[in-house]
């Protein structure tokens, strides 16, 4: 799993991937209360919103780590949203192709991911 600076999280799994929210991001936004999911074979580059993620307190948007074609948005969130705060390390948003995977060096591992959360909180 590689994470980036907005709080995205991102796991590799043969040749597709999954996208999501940290939980410090889930913490940030409280009650999440719809999700506007991504469209199926859109092509997205690395930093483009992916979709975006409504809370009670606010909205937010999504970016991509990495540029890829969104092959499957999780459509179990229009019913359920709330499955991000319950679970977002296993509640994806998307899951896509990857374009380049050397893009994927350019995120941070959860080691340093941890760090650059404790830097923030200084």
């Amino acid at each position: 799993m590689r994470f980036t600076r907005d709080h995205e999280w991102i796991k590799k799994e043969g040749k597709y991937a999954y996208i999501g929210i940290t939980d410090y991001a889930q913490q940030q936004l409280g009650d999440i209360v719809y999700v506007e999911l991504a469209e199926e074979d859109l092509v997205l580059q690395q930093g483009d919103v992916l979709c975006a993620i409504e809370s009670v307190k606010t909205a937010a948007e999504v970016y991509m780590p990495v540029s890829g074609t969104v092959i499957e948005a999780n459509a179990e969130l229009e019913d359920a949203p709330e499955k991000i705060n319950e679970d977002p390390y296993g509640t994806y948003l998307a899951k896509i192709i990857i374009d380049d995977e050397t893009e994927l060096n350019d995120l941070m591992t959860e080691d340093e991911y941890n760090e650059f959360l404790e830097s923030e909180a200084e």
